[in-house]
């Protein structure tokens, strides 16, 4: 088997590391003070690629494989947890779906803006009563007469759709461009009633609800989003009606081979970290990084790191490859997750009590970890779908 990664793919990891090291990495703790989302970092990452990696180059991005969006992730959660974030879901948790299931019209309407950085997307799908169950939303669309939200481009459609209901925890929520929002067309139908609609913050009944005070990944900004008969064209659904918990599932499945880069990228970090304070730190007249306990919470992490780097390439490897990934990105991505969880818990020790400050990147990096193991599907989430997979 090769691991050798590509000329190309290193030029890529090598570029974007040069990248957060030098116009991100300062600004990285007055950011999460301010808690503010640097946008205009983000059009700057925007320029070498790094908003539409996997797109094809007709639609404005470079594209690139899985392996490469990998690589991309993995420096940029190395740095800023909060920009890989924004960065996975409009990369992959809305441009994917669109390249997929849109039409031309929205394809040419969307696309290349998303890819460029232009605008942001957003993935609409958790509500207060629904998170792990998809099929269990209870936000509504239901057809009527008028022409929607933007009648110059409904393209003529006869109809639009009205959609009433709230979503929470929306990444990206109050920076986006366009959100890709999931409503029941039909409800006694379950989860196969479910549609998927393009959704702009300009359409009439949308609007951005509270912001979620989070433990960690304070610049990243999560919010509620609430449709109260939200006109939304014809020409902006997604896919067929009752066609949208295939669309989200499939944008699940891709999106958790990127958050185990994002952990893989957040445990690297915090491995660099503690082998630099390890060197430095001296007790009882010599470098911590003498004593035995020291060297084997590193030698674990590191261990660690490298077998969840395995599973998250050999995803994107199988996805590249046009096989089956969905069992092998969960697996990815549970394992990472936790992995990530045990390696920022022995940075912050090997501090000490100095991991325990707000001015170290290690205490910011062990608040961010513990939602990895919870979105895009929690650890028992991923658990079941292994199972099912080796039980079939």
């Amino acid at each position: 088997m090769d691991f050798a990664l590509t000329d190309q793919q290193k030029l890529i990891r090598d570029t974007v590391r040069q990248f957060m090291e030098a116009e991100v990495r300062p600004l990285v703790k007055e950011l999460e003070r301010e808690e503010k989302f640097p946008l205009d970092l983000l059009k700057k990452i925007a320029d070498l690629g790094c908003c539409g990696m996997l797109m094809p180059e007709e639609w404005g991005g470079p594209g690139l494989d899985t392996v490469s969006y990998v690589l991309m992730i993995e420096e940029v959660a190395r740095v800023y947890t909060a920009m890989s974030t924004a960065l996975g879901v409009t990369n992959s948790a809305v441009q994917v779906p669109l390249l997929q299931f849109a039409t031309d019209t929205q394809k040419q309407k969307y696309l290349k803006r998303l890819a460029s950085g232009e605008i942001l997307g957003s993935f609409c799908l958790t509500e207060a009563a629904a998170g792990s169950d998809a099929a269990g939303i209870q936000a509504t669309a239901t057809r009527c007469a008028s022409q929607g939200c933007h009648p110059e481009r409904s393209e003529g459609s006869a109809f639009c759709y009205r959609l009433n209901g709230a979503k929470t925890w929306v990444t990206n929520g109050s920076i986006a461009g366009v959100f890709i929002v999931f409503a029941k067309t039909d409800q006694r139908a379950a989860g196969k009633g479910i549609t998927a609609f393009l959704v702009e913050p300009t359409c009439k009944g949308f609007k951005i609800g509270r912001h979620e005070d989070k433990m960690g990944q304070r610049s990243s900004p999560s919010v509620e989003i609430l449709l109260n008969d939200c006109e939304v064209p014809a020409a902006n659904r997604l896919g067929e009606e009752g066609q949208g918990l295939k669309i989200a599932l499939s944008a699940l499945d891709g999106g958790r081979i990127g958050i185990a880069a994002q952990a893989v990228g957040m445990a690297q970090g915090a491995l660099d970290e503690s082998i630099k304070y390890a060197k430095q730190r001296r007790a009882f007249g010599k470098p911590i990084s003498d004593f035995q306990a020291i060297q084997w919470m590193i030698a674990d992490m590191q261990t660690e790191l490298e077998a969840a780097r395995g599973l998250t390439y050999y995803a994107a490897w199988l996805k590249d490859s046009g096989q089956q990934m969905g069992a092998a990105a969960s697996k990815a991505k549970l394992y990472a997750s936790e992995m990530a969880n045990r390696v920022v818990y022995k940075a912050v020790q090997i501090h000490g009590s100095v991991g325990y400050s707000r001015e170290t990147d290690v205490e910011r990096m062990y608040r961010d970890a513990r939602v990895i193991t919870i979105y895009e599907g929690t650890s028992e989430v991923q658990r079941m779908i292994i199972a099912r997979d080796l039980l079939k």
